[in-house]
């Protein structure tokens, strides 16, 4: 893939003037390391059963063995890859300046490897696992001393059994830190959006909250979206590509 090299040195001198900056990420950054999407993970044999079945209250009430293997197969997954140069580049910026807000989808837990802080995890997260019933996070001793268990019990409630601190079907987002995203959006110069389908709510609104707001946006994105239709910028390619080459001057 050639950058385009006009169109990158006017996102970087845009990216370079803003005081505050949002980013947002979606599937697409983590896919780029090997990371399946939620709908491409349902492969083999978890390929055989509804999404509601594998993440929703009601699908580990009916099945908490089941979903409890899906989760650790997926965490598998991740321990088994690591971040990739769009990874590194954002935390890179993050550490680089002030006023660099850092929101995903995601759940890996990529950015904070990366070294990127105080992450808005606005699906939560596959490396924190707590209680079903309190919400209260497990030690990973608890879950050791416990692995024959599937799923675990949980130390904090005796109803209570060990689930991934992810947001399921049917779950709302945690409010905090939907607030904090969406402030995020209102308030910063420029948003960049990187890997995200633009079709996942509430997540998806935040570009064009930001935009409403007076902020320019960059888009990295290989498919046009409709955030890449509205962007001031749309970068068509894969992130670990465009971010390096865009932050390492900004």
């Amino acid at each position: 893939m050639t950058l385009d090299r006009t169109l990158l040195n006017e996102a970087r001198d845009a990216l370079r003037a803003a005081d505050r900056v949002a980013v947002l990420t979606g599937a697409g950054v983590s896919a780029e390391s090997n990371i399946p999407t939620f709908r491409d993970a349902q492969t083999g044999m978890w390929a055989r059963f509804d999404p509601r079945q594998l993440a929703s209250p009601e699908g580990f009430a009916e099945a908490p063995d089941r979903v409890w293997n899906w989760y650790r197969w997926r965490r598998e997954l991740v321990a088994s890859s690591r971040p990739n140069a769009g990874h590194d580049a954002l935390a890179t910026l993050q550490r680089s300046r002030p006023g660099v807000t850092l929101i995903t989808q995601n759940v890996d837990g990529f950015h904070q490897q990366a070294g990127a802080r105080d992450v808005l995890e606005l699906h939560g997260s596959l490396q924190r696992t707590v209680c079903s019933v309190t919400r209260r996070v497990i030690d990973q001793d608890w879950l050791d001393e416990h692995a024959d268990a599937e799923p675990p019990p949980s130390p904090h409630h005796p109803d209570g059994l060990a689930r991934p601190d992810v947001v399921w079907f049917g779950e709302a987002l945690p409010a905090a830190v939907i607030d904090a995203a969406l402030d995020a959006a209102a308030r910063c110069d420029l948003i960049l959006v990187a890997g995200t389908s633009g079709e996942v709510h509430p997540a998806a609104s935040l570009p064009f909250i930001a935009r409403d707001h007076g902020a320019r946006v960059i888009d990295v994105n290989p498919e046009a979206t409709a955030i890449s239709r509205m962007a001031d910028w749309h970068l068509a390619g894969p992130s670990a590509r465009w971010l390096p080459a865009l932050i390492c001057s900004a």
